[in-house]
């Protein structure tokens, strides 16, 4: 008798994994609460792979011998209860797909930074010459790449929410870009929930695979003296004056350092590289890490670095109107993103800010919005907690309720030389479909200015 396998959600992971599943030859049912998007339907359809929208149908979903979850549906909704009340294992995308892959996995987690650096990574290994893919949180879905192509590497970026339904999933080279205060509305608003979910990338790992993180942030280190970690680790800094495997900034020389046993492998200028502010030096960093750790030519990796185009919404510069710079950094979903895009700015800022709040934490946006912001406009259906965080702090706090209004009114809020910057702190799900659409809707009203 066939195995059968429910996917929850038919989004690009969902999809995914119904097509892994379908070549697979399991009894595939894929049950979306929600319409599917007519990309998707024309995939399934495609693949024979039965399902339905706007709905969860119990009879159809409760006789599964595995349930394979989307990420974006949070553990206490009905269905979901009740599948683990009658003890049916329920799964990830990457837990189902690494089943069916010998490729080596390269997974880069973090509360920032993820997706450059993966994007980065990737812009590496291509460049060499290597057979690779792009998944996770960018790009295809692993589970289709892994049905519909034959790569030697993947380059995995990888959230908490997928990192909850893995358990024998193996990384073979761990990326931990940092740990700060994210999602905590689905940890039970405890951060120590959320730690160990990022921890789990280094599940089922010995000595035979390798971790790479940043050893300025305190709660990595903490963490890491907590648990017992076998990998073989490299971190990288820009406060430690050496490393023994990894990399550091030489602030002297204004140049990245990378290091293996003790030893100088290669240099990198800060100015050189392709993607400014210190957010990218970390990311740089760990990129150039993941490309040494895979014997990558010096010559690629500082080509590479070089002549990296980042990815959109992320501090992406869109045009100047009078003087006035707007950038465009919509994938900024949480407090610390936004914080990376304030520091990295050094003109006088009108911040459009807001959404949905993940119970944010805004103190440590404090010194830069004091030292830096002259006005902030609020995009979102409730703006209770920035008025609240900012209120005394900056001259103008203005309430919008459309991305049109937002961008016309921080337009007459800043004059020549200053920077509109949108970067949101927050989820976008109450205005827009997404961060994407967000930002989408952000340029074209920065174009009819």
């Amino acid at each position: 008798m066939e195995k059968r396998i429910v996917i929850l959600g038919a989004g690009e992971s969902g999809t995914g994994a119904a097509v892994l599943a379908a070549l697979q030859n399991f009894d595939v049912f894929v049950s979306d609460k929600s319409s599917i998007a007519e990309k998707y339907k024309k995939v399934l359809k495609e693949y024979n792979v039965q399902y339905e929208e706007n709905q969860h149908s119990l009879e159809l979903i409760l006789n599964a011998d595995e349930v394979i979850k989307s990420p974006g549906i949070p553990d206490t909704v009905p269905v979901l209860l009740e599948i683990k009340e009658l003890g049916i294992p329920i799964i990830s995308e990457l837990e189902f797909a690494a089943r069916y892959t010998e490729a080596v996995k390269i997974c880069i987690t973090g509360s920032n930074g993820k997706t450059t650096t993966a994007m980065l990574t990737y812009h590496i290994l291509q460049k060499a010459g290597l057979n690779v893919g792009l998944a996770g949180n960018v790009g295809k879905s692993l589970a289709y790449q892994v049905a519909t192509a034959n790569y030697d590497y993947y380059v995995i970026e990888i959230s908490s929410f997928q990192l909850d339904n893995m358990y024998q999933f193996k990384s073979d080279l761990s990326v931990l870009m940092n740990i700060t205060p994210d999602h905590l509305d689905r940890y039970d608003y405890k951060f120590q929930n959320y730690v160990d979910s990022k921890f789990r990338i280094l599940q089922n790992t010995s000595n035979k695979e390798s971790f790479i993180y940043c050893s300025d942030d305190d709660t990595i280190i903490k963490e890491i003296t907590k648990r017992n970690i076998t990998t073989t680790q490299f971190e990288f800094s820009q406060t430690k004056k050496s490393v023994e495997n990894g990399a550091y900034l030489d602030k002297t020389e204004s140049e990245i350092n990378y290091i293996s046993n003790n030893k100088q492998q290669m240099t990198m200028q800060i100015e050189d590289l392709a993607i400014k502010g210190k957010h990218n030096v970390y990311n740089s960093m760990a990129a150039g890490i993941i490309a040494q750790c895979l014997n990558i030519r010096k010559d690629i990796i500082r080509e590479s670095l070089m002549d990296f185009r980042n990815v959109e919404h992320r501090l992406e510069s869109v045009i100047s109107v009078h003087g006035i710079k707007f950038i465009n950094d919509s994938k900024a979903t949480n407090v610390n993103s936004a914080w990376y895009a304030l520091e990295s700015i050094d003109s006088k800022i009108v911040w459009i800010a807001g959404g949905i709040d993940k119970g944010n934490d805004y103190s440590i946006l404090t010194d830069l919005v004091k030292t830096k912001v002259k006005a902030i406009v609020c995009l979102g259906k409730d703006n209770t907690a920035l008025h609240k965080a900012f209120g005394d702090m900056v001259p103008k706090i203005v309430d919008t309720g459309s991305m049109l209004e937002a961008v016309k009114t921080a337009y007459y809020l800043g004059k020549k030389d200053d920077t509109v910057l949108l970067s949101p702190a927050c989820a976008s799900f109450d205005l827009f479909d997404n961060y994407e659409d967000r930002g989408t809707q952000f340029k074209i009203a920065v174009r009819t200015l």
